[in-house]
């Protein structure tokens, strides 16, 4: 009979076998439910506002529709504009480290960097109004995902609050979310 269940209590005691048991467990996990419960928590955004004229859902739609515009086989580029914002619910003060954290095991170190990093990035185009420094980004500049970020910043992110906007439904890109969450995971240290 297959093992369902662990037999320690306390990871100090577990086998071989029960970490064996529960990485092949964790190996499912990743491949069948990652992708759902990301798009699960894209539409939980849906009429979630603090004031722009389009939601959470739209403004992470618009910015992966333009993302897909500029280029429809850049996979990673595309998950990475759909979920950039998806901590903005559960970590609104650190959502870009929070999204960040997400697409880590899935793409490539420059993507998550500038998944993270994308806050600061934005502050540009508006701290001055906060009476913040909006040159934070300069602090990194040199580093290698450095202009990718701007970029990403300047031609998805920041211009994607329009309501009139031609948004892309979630449904289409679900695909790209399932081939996207379904790669083995890949375990890099954060990058800072």
């Amino acid at each position: 009979m297959a093992q369902e269940q662990v037999s320690f209590t306390s990871l100090l005691e577990a086998s071989a076998e029960d970490i064996q048991f529960l990485a092949r467990n964790e190996a499912h996990i990743q491949k069948t439910e990652n992708a759902d419960r990301v798009l699960d928590h894209l539409r939980e955004m849906d009429g979630a506002n603090s004031g722009f004229q389009v939601d959470r859902l739209q403004h992470s739609l618009q910015t992966a529709t333009r993302a897909f515009q500029a280029d429809p086989d850049d996979d990673e580029m595309i998950v990475c504009a759909l979920v950039h914002d998806i901590g903005e619910l559960l970590s609104p003060v650190d959502h870009p480290v929070f999204a960040a954290s997400i697409v880590r095991p899935y793409v490539s170190p420059e993507n998550t960097w500038m998944v993270q990093m994308h806050g600061i990035f934005q502050g540009y185009y508006y701290w001055r109004h906060l009476g913040r420094d909006d040159q934070g980004r300069e602090q990194y500049r040199g580093h290698p995902a450095f202009e990718k970020t701007v970029h990403f910043c300047e031609q998805y992110d920041a211009p994607a609050f329009d309501p009139a906007y031609e948004t892309l439904p979630l449904e289409a890109f679900e695909p790209v979310v399932r081939r996207i969450f379904s790669r083995p995971a890949t375990f890099y240290p954060p990058q800072g």
